[in-house]
């Protein structure tokens, strides 16, 4: 699981990773002008930390990660102000338009560097397709988009957010399964100082979560370490593996932008199936239509694209409503999905890989 809202604010920020402070007691870099929280939320929240410990220890933590994660763990009133402001993209009002989202992603600054990385890596990423069935363009795509090639991923302590966003309750289950899969790292010999990363709890080139690492991490370099962190390789081949144990199929595309005919009736398209995740976002979706329907409705390929196969399923997705733009999403589209759910995100990550595949 990686947080939609982790990837968006990293991608708006710009400070380098290398100042990175880890103890658990001292501030870090994006936290440090905090407010001292007042005594009494203090005293509650080492209140609950002691019963965390407890649990923790029932989980089988070991006493020594325990004692350097925890002990003189302060709480980080910043990240729960953070996590409290993200947009309720329940709201119509509060999402922007996938065109200003994309225009603001999509950007020299990062295909550019895309494109180096490509050259530099090629066996690698080509080692790890072979392994994966990923392509290393989407390889690429997610990496660039997530913290732009590891140029920064984050500096706050995860241990620390992650204990004040469990603490603040709001999603407490969520916030207290990623602690305790933080702490199965450090026993399983993470060191503690590289557990830093985003405010919601993200961590290293990819932005797993813990529980995501735990996972999908893979020492692809073989130095017995899954180093996503560090190791480029290990970087990529965790994302590939990520991908195709969420439903990635070797050999299939993405999705095509296509022109949509305005009389197009989207009742005959609508999915009457309730989605059981991801649910707003599917719920955008066309419902699952062969593409040979879909050419005989009149849609046509965009940008030099060709049709697949005809019996290749696809849903229609219009991230800014119809008649502004529309996409065919095929089945790795979900994968995609699964990755960080949210249509401007998933799209993003394909246009970029687009972008460094064609060299555009």
């Amino acid at each position: 699981m990686v947080l939609r809202f982790a990837a968006i604010a990293l991608s708006l920020l710009a400070p380098s990773a290398s100042s990175a402070q880890t103890p658990a007691q001292a501030p870090v870099s994006g936290s440090s002008a905090d407010a001292p929280p007042q005594a009494s939320t203090e005293m509650r929240f080492q209140k609950w930390l002691a019963d965390f410990r407890a649990t923790a220890a029932g989980e089988g933590i070991g006493a020594a990660t325990l004692s350097s994660a925890l002990d003189r763990l302060t709480y980080n009133a910043r990240v729960v102000e953070l996590d409290r402001a993200q947009p309720d993209d329940s709201r119509p009002q509060s999402v922007p338009l996938f065109s200003n989202y994309l225009s603001a992603r999509l950007v020299p600054a990062r295909i550019n560097p895309g494109k180096r990385l490509a050259v530099e890596l090629d066996q690698t990423l080509r080692a790890v397709q072979a392994r994966y069935g990923v392509p290393p363009e989407i390889m690429l795509g997610i990496w660039g988009m997530e913290t732009n090639y590891g140029s920064y991923t984050g500096d706050f302590d995860l241990v620390r957010s992650l204990a004040s966003l469990a603490f603040d309750g709001r999603r407490e289950a969520l916030f207290t399964r990623e602690l305790i899969a933080a702490l199965r790292m450090i026993d399983s010999g993470v060191p503690r100082s590289r557990l830093v990363g985003s405010w919601a709890g993200a961590t290293g080139n990819p932005q797993f979560l813990p529980s995501s690492y735990l996972t999908h991490a893979v020492d692809f370099d073989g130095d017995g370490t899954a180093d996503i962190w560090r190791s480029r390789a290990d970087t990529a081949a965790s994302i590939a593996n990520y991908l195709k144990n969420n439903g990635w199929v070797t050999g299939g595309d993405w999705a095509m932008r296509v022109s949509v005919p305005a009389a197009l009736d989207r009742i005959r398209v609508v999915n009457t199936v309730e989605p059981k995740s991801c649910t707003r976002v599917l719920a955008r979706h066309s419902r699952w239509i062969p593409v040979k329907e879909w050419r005989a409705l009149g849609l046509q390929p965009q940008d030099g694209r060709t049709w697949p196969a005809d019996d290749t399923l696809a849903t229609l997705v219009e991230p800014d409503g119809p008649g502004k733009g529309a996409y065919l999403a095929y089945g790795n589209y979900r994968a995609l999905l699964a990755y960080n759910c949210s249509n401007f995100y998933a799209l993003s990550v394909g246009l970029l890989a687009d972008r460094l595949r064609t060299g555009s």
